[in-house]
């Protein structure tokens, strides 16, 4: 491969379709398992026939089960409702939750189950973490954001292009471990390793590896796409020969500044705090060389306040809102928070990332999710319980560093307490009524 993009533009949907058909290319964990034929998304066809018992293949929790129509917003009739005053007697229970290491948590929770009353929690929630793999939703903000600004009225255009549009993974992927799910539609299995150069897939498929399996090339191949949406404008899709000459023919600095326009403008424009809140660099290291970045940070009450705004579709626009939430939707192995049992007929809607660091000690084994020097596991949740009637309806960010203990089984952990809690308070605020009569 000699590492250019290959964008293809296509003339008519029937050529897309037939192309489609002849590159098996899928992703990971989210996105409604009937949403095939509205993305092109192909794993999905095989979680399909998995979940139909016919072919091998992953099975689903009741919670994974929901139809494409019904993964919707919550908040489209409360467009004005923001994070109210934390609740100081819920607050000190969340802190009671984490037990000794609760220094090293940060945690947002609002309750929206009664949402004429929402409830607000935090510990810690003004503190900068790393957000490793969390960043990814600003990823995907970036390139809705510049879907919208290219086609601001045209939903079909957006929509087509997010079907049609294809990337093939170039340079830009290196290096990168994490497994994707590819559908070999002629073979009729599911397969599982990291991308690898040539492998295509359109936008929608890119975006479903990277928010799904987590996929740092999927991350940096959307990212190198953003930027040449924005660049391009309505000439995106580009030709391989346009895009390489974009990317070696710009200075450095000025890639620097249209990263930085792509991957932090949306933020504030989408009524976020930049200082709060930002992806500054690619997620692989060829991407970081070809264009340099700054840092990245979060806090938990930053990425509530994202959920919250996507809730209420206001994040570019309640189409867009629309997709990240489907695309955030958990329709494979739930891991970390999302694999609590006390969540498996949830609907939940997810983004995990973690990165730890190991140093030599005494009596002490460097395991996964388990450092001794940096221990960082960070969940986004929407969690709708159960999914069917959505009784429960919450956002919960947990952001923590607890060395030498392993951080998923805690996220996990974590994640059942709070769900007890919170069904436990709606037991009560239900019981009470009753005992008034």
């Amino acid at each position: 491969m000699d590492g250019r993009s290959r964008s293809i533009r296509f003339p008519d949907r029937a050529r897309a379709a037939a192309l489609a058909a002849l590159l098996w290319g899928a992703p990971a964990c989210p996105y409604p398992l009937d949403g095939a034929d509205a993305t092109g998304i192909a794993r999905l066809e095989g979680y399909q026939l998995a979940q139909a018992g016919k072919i091998p293949g992953p099975k689903q929790p009741p919670g994974a089960l929901l139809s494409l129509a019904q993964v919707d917003l919550r908040l489209l009739d409360r467009p004005d409702l923001e994070l109210p005053p934390a609740d100081p007697l819920v607050s000190s229970q969340l802190r009671n939750l984490l037990g000794t290491e609760a220094d090293r948590y940060g945690i947002a929770v609002l309750d929206l189950s009664d949402p004429e009353h929402p409830r607000y929690a935090e510990h810690n929630a003004a503190r900068r973490f790393g957000p490793g793999s969390v960043g990814k939703v600003l990823v995907a903000l970036a390139l809705f954001q510049a879907l919208a600004d290219v086609y601001p009225q045209d939903l079909e255009a957006r929509r087509r292009i997010l079907r049609e549009a294809t990337l093939v993974a170039d340079g830009f992927i290196h290096v990168d471990s994490h497994k994707v799910p590819l559908w070999d539609r002629g073979a009729q299995r599911l397969r599982y390793r990291p991308i690898a150069e040539g492998d295509a897939g359109n936008l929608y498929t890119y975006l479903d590896w990277m928010l799904s399996a987590s996929a740092n090339a999927a991350a940096s191949m959307i990212m190198k796409h953003a930027m040449l949406l924005r660049h391009f404008a309505r000439a995106y899709p580009v030709s391989p020969e346009q895009a390489q000459d974009y990317f070696t023919g710009t200075a450095k600095t000025d890639l620097t500044a249209d990263l930085a326009r792509v991957m932090q403008d949306p933020v504030g424009r989408n009524g976020l705090d930049p200082g709060s809140l930002r992806q500054g660099s690619f997620f692989t290291r060829d991407g970081k060389r070809r264009v340099p970045g700054t840092n990245s940070y979060a806090t938990p009450r930053e990425l509530l306040r994202f959920l919250l705004a996507m809730e209420k579709g206001q994040l570019v626009d309640p189409f867009s809102s629309r997709e990240m939430k489907r695309l955030l939707y958990v329709t494979q192995r739930r891991i970390r928070y999302a694999s609590s049992p006390a969540l498996s007929d949830a609907a939940v809607y997810f983004k995990s990332g973690s990165m730890y660091r190991c140093r030599p000690e005494a009596d002490f084994q460097c395991r996964k999710y388990q450092g001794n020097v940096e221990n960082w596991m960070n969940s986004v949740a929407i969690v709708e319980a159960p999914a069917e009637s959505r009784d429960l309806h919450y956002l919960v960010v947990v952001m923590s560093n607890v060395l030498r203990q392993n951080s998923a089984v805690e996220h996990q952990t974590l994640a059942t307490r709070l769900h007890r809690l919170i069904e436990r308070y709606h037991a009560a605020r239900q019981a009470a009524p009753a005992a008034a009569e």
